[in-house]
């Protein structure tokens, strides 16, 4: 039995045995200001506190406990967070709730948010309108209007390239970029992803575009129940559609057939597919890259070592070396795989609204929430176990500065972490 589905099933022994109602409200006063026009250098004085009231704090929150490890001491990234994938423990965090710009990695809210509403198989033919209104310098994987290409063509230029082309093309496809910003901000409050708002679907710097490494990590962790996406995200290269070219004209005038040829792509992911100053993380298995000139460098990545699955995100380090927002997340990735089970937790990732009221003793999945074991592409936006809030008015509390982690055990059920074993055989020594 895979470690992963080992530790699912155990968490399902202690839900049976503590779960407690959830609430599904966020109260208004744990929502963080209006979005700002650019970061500052200084995390405001007041954020949410949405998963517990220390992730709420300015500043580095971590409980050691005997044999923990200390915090790498380089880290210069202005928000971070190491969170257990399958329990929603948050191990530690910096500036957990600061709303900045996220760059690509808002591309795993919109792969959340569309990748289910269209088969992979489905074919479509790009409209001149549908490549309007990318910003400039934009990232692109090489979509030519007028041809013809798969919606699993189209992911993979996602998820590889961060194209913006690909995104715009399966906007268009959605109803309009429009719809779609609707559509993820919508996605972002069932996720209780409150520091987010949404005005680009590819996460290109506009006014008022704002994440956080919180909810970026609620992003991956709800993706990652999707079959689809976990194979997205940790596809290393691919081959992708070039343009189509006119037959050749051949004996007595005839023209040959028309042929597309293709081009390789590989992934931006520097952790998955390596660079000269940075080797392929052991374990890695996605999840995604950005890098603009307001956010800076951001990324959120997911890694399995010894059965224990880990998501960290950083955002925006200060410090300009080549690669240093991967050389930070590994630093965090190796931390983290040492200190499991040997720190305090200090808040939790909290399940969507919808998993959190089915969680309800006696409660039914809501529609559209139920699904098979398998994680396939459902609209459903489980997350699994564990949930949490701080402060005044919340269902959870921190008392004495032990978090109580509330577990949703209906969900556990079919929740499971089938981390892609082709990366796991290629990163293992």
């Amino acid at each position: 039995m895979p470690a992963p589905l080992k530790i699912a099933r155990r968490s399902l022994l202690i839900a049976s045995a503590t779960l407690l109602s959830l609430s599904t409200a966020v109260p208004a006063a744990l929502a963080a200001p209006r979005p700002t026009t650019s970061p500052s250098v200084t995390p405001p004085a007041h954020m949410s506190a949405v998963g517990g009231a220390r992730l709420g704090l300015a500043g580095t929150q971590v409980e050691l406990g005997s044999g923990a490890p200390v915090l790498p001491k380089d880290l210069t990234a202005r928000s971070w967070i190491v969170a257990d994938a399958e329990s929603g423990q948050v191990l530690a965090a910096h500036n957990a709730h600061w709303r900045l710009p996220p760059a690509s990695t808002m591309k795993m809210l919109f792969a959340d948010t569309v990748l289910p509403k269209f088969p992979k198989s489905q074919q479509h033919r790009v409209a001149v309108t549908d490549l309007a209104g990318m910003g400039a310098g934009s990232s692109l994987v090489g979509i030519k209007e007028n041809e013809s290409y798969s919606v699993h063509d189209l992911w993979l230029g996602v998820f590889l390239r961060s194209g913006n082309d690909a995104v715009h093309v399966l906007s268009a496809m959605n109803g309009g970029v429009e719809r779609t910003v609707q559509d993820m901000n919508a996605h972002a409050q069932n996720l209780q992803a409150l520091d987010t708002h949404v005005v680009t679907p590819d996460g290109y710097d506009a006014e008022g575009q704002v994440s956080s490494a919180y909810d970026l990590t609620l992003f991956a962790r709800s993706g990652l129940q999707k079959k689809d996406f976990r194979e997205y995200c940790s596809t290393v290269r691919a081959s992708f559609p070039g343009a189509t070219t006119k037959g050749k004209e051949g004996e007595k005038g005839k023209k040959g057939k028309p042929t597309r040829e293709s081009f390789e792509i590989q992934n931006t992911n520097r952790l998955l597919s390596g660079d000269y100053d940075t080797p392929v993380y052991q374990g890695i298995a996605g999840v995604k890259n950005g890098n603009t000139t307001n956010a800076g460098a951001t990324f959120t990545g997911v890694a399995e070592r010894g059965g224990k699955v880990l998501l960290v995100t950083v955002m925006h380090p200060e410090k300009q070396e080549h690669n240093e927002v991967y050389k930070e997340t590994a630093r965090l990735f190796d931390w983290g795989f040492q200190a499991a089970g040997k720190v305090t937790p200090v808040g939790a990732l909290v399940p969507p609204r919808g998993a959190a009221a089915s969680a309800q003793p006696g409660a039914t999945p809501a529609a559209g929430q139920a699904g098979g074991a398998d994680g396939g592409s459902s609209a459903r936006p489980v997350a699994s176990a564990t949930a949490g809030s701080g402060g005044a008015g919340t269902a959870l509390a921190i008392a004495g500065g032990v978090l109580v982690l509330l577990a949703a055990g209906a969900f556990l059920v079919n929740r499971r972490w089938p981390l892609p074993d082709l990366v796991r055989r290629r990163t293992r020594p």
